[in-house]
């Protein structure tokens, strides 16, 4: 099945490779694909549809359709049609059952009647029959097989910059690119494809003279020093400000560019008629393809269905490859190209005008094409009739009947489409700012007027980068491209048959009778009819199906393509590899100033957000949990330290700073008095809480307030947004790096900071939730601090806040003047237990995004008589609403150490699922299991007995109880500490 050597082939046939097709070995050439190679070796079943697993073979050979999908082990939907063979690799067609050429899937077929347009929905409203639809769906839908010992593969990303982004190098994205370069801007040309050239190296119509120019740009391309060429590359969308991600064979490159020309080219639409799916039926390009790039034959004798002048330059093409056409069959009556016409029938080749291909005729074996009946083209919009019919006899038939342009991106980058009826296609309308369009997307088609509109559009977008002498240069180029002579695609390439089978998505086996069904379900919406039908929402994004399916929908409503649209254009234009968008699996980490002081004392490390932070601190001889209570028992009984620098620290000033937290924060801050401090809540719109924290005023116009570790970048990202939205007078600075923090916390906190600090810690002077800016004698040196009587642990003790670069010698001052009261550090897990014993709530562990305040029993922090917050409209109306669940705080039975019990296990009641833990644990403080969790409303009176589910099933009994669970009046916070009282001498962390 190979042809002669063509000066424009890519296969190198010096190089063999050998490679496995369902356990059958091949062969093909280096630059072969795999469909390339298997179609030279005779094979032309190469894929099962999706539905009725009916045989397919070469339907496009240029990845916009799914016909032939293989996976080899891991590598799996892989697009044979432009995947190189790969020398040693076992592919297998992916949807099938027992291997492609006896797939036992196949009687599915048979069904058809049975399976009619939307039946999915349709079986999913029976709850009687549904679980046994659902299990089928289930076992028969799916492409390809998840291997789940497949390696973690990790893809680099890269940036890119150029002034002008050329996306397709075919004959009009060439002479783009060239112009701009010409111009003095920075260029960069990408194409899918293995190499330049585009339509221009395979539909040249036997003329060698259109592929030497073609080839002549190339040159001109690659020999330009401010062009480079990424081949290979997908443009895979469009984003704000030209940002497009290229995807290649190894990596993402994010392009950014200053204007972006899209050369995108159109893709060949197929014919509708019966048995149009048949192996040997394609697309006049997929046969060009295989001849001119591969050197393959797409048959030994051919039959051209066409509805333009690319059908007959095809036929040309054929013939000077060496293979015989039976007929051209053309739908028109009457053509402009009558030369071409002239020339085949001048070289033995029928031309049949107002004719069209009825059916496709099989073998008996019913896997490939072996005649096709043809007949006089029917009336648009008549049902299926009996036609005179003539049987020609031919192996291989070439579908040229119209193009859809590729305009995906334009319609991601904004672009406003019209539909113009003399080339029968959607063509720009208003381009946004910097982007420019030329070639078949812009609805040219003639080769030299493809090369005049290339260079109008590189010019111009050259001017748009800043390579322009004044801005008259535009109307210099801005010239009109001569129209096409005749529409480049047929109105309406459709024939109905009685037998059906003809098919418009080959991807998902919808036939032209599925259309009418649909619409006279109601389903008469372009968007609804994508949904309903599921047109275009395969693998293959509705590239050969999307423009056929709005031609039958306007037939169908009376209405103008114009009229119906088209559907929504999202990103990715193409399916990109999963592993391409996670990358290199990069994760950001921070660590706070105080990280190798934590080493020194063996923290145990673990991850709270993008930090770094000690969970626990190891001691030698002791378990993990020994090494947790002694951490807790220390801070209340003596005197811990833990960095608490991971806060997110914000700082707010301005005029209307206290109104501008006012409305983002629950509670009331405008009467709150310089120099103290409110705990500080926040929700969003829905009422759910999101953050919380700590403000300190420090002045009437100066705010300091921290966020939970995980939250801060967010939250200053939405106060940064709601400033934006609110225009307050006021400004909004993350100092979260700014400031190293430490919290100091038990009995003899007090004591050891009055070492350090000139100022009066009494209750008086300092009192509770109160902020005070002093200096603190770090060495020689006195560094400015904010200090807070604040605290998650519930003991006397004081947040220290401090400029970064001092953080380390804060810490070593604070352990030195704390060695004779026995200071120790202590982790993330002792913080949680100290806190959980004061009833205090982990935002995002004791909530989740469904939690309001009400839900986690913080009523008390929301003002509803404030005018506005944020929330405030949900939870209005939520107040009055039942409630659902109550964050309720419970104990085991005296004495009861459960480790089975864990968070979210489910609160069991009357059999249903009443509840879940959130947080539980061993209290070494009140010798009792203690925890929180989410519990029916039923059940939140103290002394409630609940039951808890646990891991393996058994069940574990607890009593509803009221918090906090330790110091309930708070007295260990407030009351008078102990100063400079010298406690027994014991050995410092």
């Amino acid at each position: 099945m190979r042809l002669a050597k063509h000066a424009g082939e890519w296969i190198d046939r010096n190089t063999t490779l050998d490679f496995s097709y369902e356990g059958k070995r091949y062969k093909g050439f280096a630059g072969d694909t795999i469909t390339s190679a298997l179609w030279a070796s005779e094979v032309s079943v190469l894929g099962r549809s999706f539905k009725y697993h009916r045989p397919r073979g070469v339907l496009s050979l240029a990845n916009h359709d799914v016909n032939v999908m293989l996976q080899d082990g891991e590598r799996i939907n892989v697009r044979a049609d432009v995947t190189e063979v790969i020398a040693g690799a076992n592919w297998h067609s992916v949807n099938t059952v027992g291997g492609v050429a006896g797939d036992r899937a196949r009687w599915i077929g048979k069904l058809a009647p049975f399976l009619p347009v939307g039946f999915y929905y349709k079986a999913f409203y029976s709850k009687r029959w549904f679980p046994r639809w659902e299990r089928m769906f289930r076992n028969m839908t799916g492409l390809g097989k998840v291997e789940f010992d497949a390696p973690h593969i990790r893809t680099p990303k890269r940036y890119g910059f150029c002034d002008v982004l050329v996306i397709g190098a075919g004959p009009s994205g060439l002479s783009a690119a060239l112009a701009a370069a010409k111009r003095g801007a920075d260029v960069v040309i990408v194409d899918e494809n293995a190499r330049l050239g585009g339509s221009g190296t395979y539909q040249i119509g036997g003329d060698e003279a259109r592929f030497q120019a073609v080839r002549e740009l190339d040159d001109a391309v690659r020999a330009h020093p401010r062009i480079r060429v990424m081949t290979g590359t997908l443009a895979a969308a469009y984003y704000a400000d030209h940002w497009v991600p290229l995807v290649d064979a190894t990596r993402i490159t994010k392009m950014r560019a200053k204007a972006v020309v899209v050369a995108s080219g159109a893709f060949e639409q197929p014919a509708v008629f019966h048995n149009n799916d048949l192996p040997g039926v394609m697309l006049a390009s997929a046969a060009q393809r295989l001849a001119y790039r591969y050197s393959v034959r797409p048959g030994e004798r051919a039959v051209v269905l066409t509805a333009n002048a690319d059908g007959y330059r095809a036929a040309l093409d054929m013939l000077a490859r060496g293979i015989a056409v039976a007929a051209v069959v053309d739908l028109r009556a009457s053509h402009r190209f009558g030369e071409l016409a002239r020339e085949l029938e001048a070289r033995g080749v029928e031309v049949m005008t107002s004719s069209c291909v009825i059916e496709a005729v099989p073998n008996v074996a019913g896997d490939r094409l072996v005649a096709v009946r043809v007949g006089a083209v029917p009336p648009v919009g008549t049902e299926a009739v009996a036609v005179q019919t003539r049987e020609i006899r031919c192996d291989t038939l070439l579908m040229s009947v119209g193009w859809a342009p590729a305009a995906n991106l334009l319609y991601q980058a904004g672009t406003s489409m019209r539909y113009e009826k003399p080339v029968e296609q959607f063509v720009p309308d208003r381009l946004p700012e910097g982007v420019f369009a030329c070639g078949r997307v812009n609805g040219v088609f003639s080769f030299d007027s493809k090369l005049q509109d290339g260079r109008r559009a590189g010019e111009l977008a050259a001017i748009h980068s800043g390579h322009a002498a004044s801005a008259a240069s535009f109307g210099e180029y801005a010239v009109i491209v001569p129209a096409e002579p005749e529409s480049p695609s047929h109105a309406w390439p459709i024939v109905p048959h009685a037998a059906g089978k003809n098919f418009v998505d080959f991807d998902e086996d919808l036939q032209l009778k599925d259309f009418a069904n649909a619409v006279q379900e109601g389903f008469d919406n372009i968007e609804l009819l994508k949904r309903f039908s599921t047109n275009g929402m395969g693998p293959s994004q509705g590239k050969h199906s999307n423009m056929n399916g709005l031609r039958i929908l306007a037939q169908l409503t009376g209405k103008e393509p114009q009229q119906v649209g088209t559907t929504t254009a999202r990103p990715f234009f193409h399916p990109v590899p999963m592993s391409w968008l996670a990358g290199r699996g990069f994760n950001p980490e921070r660590r706070t100033p105080l990280h190798a002081q934590h080493d020194k004392l063996g923290a145990q490390w673990m991850p709270a957000g993008v930090w770094q932070r000690p969970e626990y601190y190891a001691v030698a001889g002791k378990d993990r949990a020994t090494c947790i209570q002694e951490e807790v028992q220390t801070v209340r009984n003596g005197v811990g330290i833990i960095d608490v620098g991971t806060l997110g620290k914000l700082e707010v000033r301005g005029p209307q700073a206290a109104e501008f937290l006012e409305r983002v924060y629950v509670s009331k801050y405008a009467g709150l008095k310089p120099g103290m401090t409110r705990y500080a809540l926040m929700c969003d719109e829905s009422g759910v809480v999101i953050d919380d924290g700590v403000i300190a005023r420090l002045s009437d116009d100066h705010f300091y307030f921290t966020t939970t570790t995980s939250g801060a970048a967010a939250i200053y990202r939405e106060l940064s947004r709601l400033n934006t939205i609110w225009g307050l007078d006021c400004g909004i600075v993350n100092v979260t790096g700014g400031y190293a923090a430490v919290n100091l916390a038990g009995s003899h906190a007090r004591a050891v900071l009055e070492k350090l600090v000139d100022l009066d810690l009494s209750s008086e002077a300092f009192p509770y939730l109160g902020i005070r800016v002093t200096g603190i004698a770090l060495g020689t040196h006195r560094v400015p601090a904010r200090l807070m009587r604040v605290g998650f642990v519930g003991e006397w003790g004081y947040e220290i806040h401090i400029p970064a670069e001092y953080g380390e010698a804060l810490w070593t001052t604070l352990v030195e003047a704390g060695a004779e009261y026995g200071i120790r550090a202590f982790g993330v897990e002792a913080q949680r237990l100290l806190r959980l014993e004061k009833g205090h709530v982990i935002v995002s562990q004791d909530t989740d995004g469904l939690t309001t305040p009400r839900d986690a029993g913080m009523e008390w922090a929301v003002k509803m008589d404030k005018p506005f917050f944020v929330g405030q409209r949900s939870l209005q109306i939520i107040d009055k609403q039942s409630a659902q669940q109550r964050l309720v705080g419970f104990a085991l039975d005296d004495g009861v150490k459960n480790a089975s019990l864990r968070e979210c296990h489910l609160l069991i009641d009357n059999g249903e699922i009443a509840g879940r833990v959130t947080s539980v644990a061993w209290s070494p403080t009140v010798q009792k299991t203690i925890g929180l969790a989410f519990v029916r409303p039923a059940l939140t009176a103290a002394g409630t007995r609940i039951t808890f589910r646990v891991s393996d099933g058994s069940m574990v009994s607890a009593t509803v109880v009221p918090t906090p669970f330790y110091d309930p009046e708070n007295l260990r916070q407030k009351e008078a500490a102990p100063s400079k009282t010298v406690a027994p001498k014991k050995e410092a962390a």
